[in-house]
């Protein structure tokens, strides 16, 4: 049985924001990849999915870690939830209706991580209560405002983990409560 882990980079103030925050440094981004390579495959809504999507084809200024990654990515399995999208790219799946059964499936068929990021699918997949781990990568950057890694009530949760990362960047790893 998989595991369904949401887990994503903030600021100290709670916000995660891809432009704002930039990229991770070298070592956070070879985290990332691994943790990524690793997993079971990638679960997204129609925001998040539309932000990786740039990772489809290859850019002429792209360094040897970001062709890695883009390979790396287009090789996992993705499934996007979304009403809005009448198509998905190679390697994915719409889940367009009832996502909870859908989502309850792939995790008694896989082992391993499934990894989602973003806060708006992981709300829905809070309410329907199919996350099994918190990821949250909390980097030493404060926004003042952004989409806030929770996007609805936060849930009642339990700290399993505390890791201090390159970059001084601080994981903790929570479970439902």
């Amino acid at each position: 049985m998989a595991k369904l882990v949401y887990g994503l980079s903030q600021s100290l103030d709670g916000y995660v924001d891809h432009v704002n925050l930039g990229p991770p440094g070298p070592e956070m981004y070879r985290h990332f990849l691994e943790w990524t390579r690793s997993s079971a495959g990638l679960l997204y809504g129609t925001n998040m999915y539309t932000i990786m999507r740039y990772w489809e084809e290859d850019q002429s200024d792209w360094d040897i870690n970001e062709h890695e990654f883009a390979a790396m990515w287009r090789s996992k399995p993705k499934w996007v939830v979304s009403r809005s999208l009448k198509s998905v790219g190679a390697n994915a799946t719409l889940i367009a209706d009832d996502f909870a059964p859908a989502v309850d499936k792939l995790k008694q068929e896989l082992s391993g991580e499934i990894l989602s990021g973003g806060p708006n699918l992981a709300q829905s997949l809070t309410d329907a209560g199919l996350i099994d781990e918190y990821r949250l990568y909390i980097r030493p950057v404060v926004l003042g405002g952004s989409a806030p890694f929770f996007a609805g009530p936060r849930p009642p949760l339990r700290l399993t983990a505390s890791d201090l990362m390159p970059e001084g960047i601080i994981r903790l790893t929570y479970v439902p409560a």
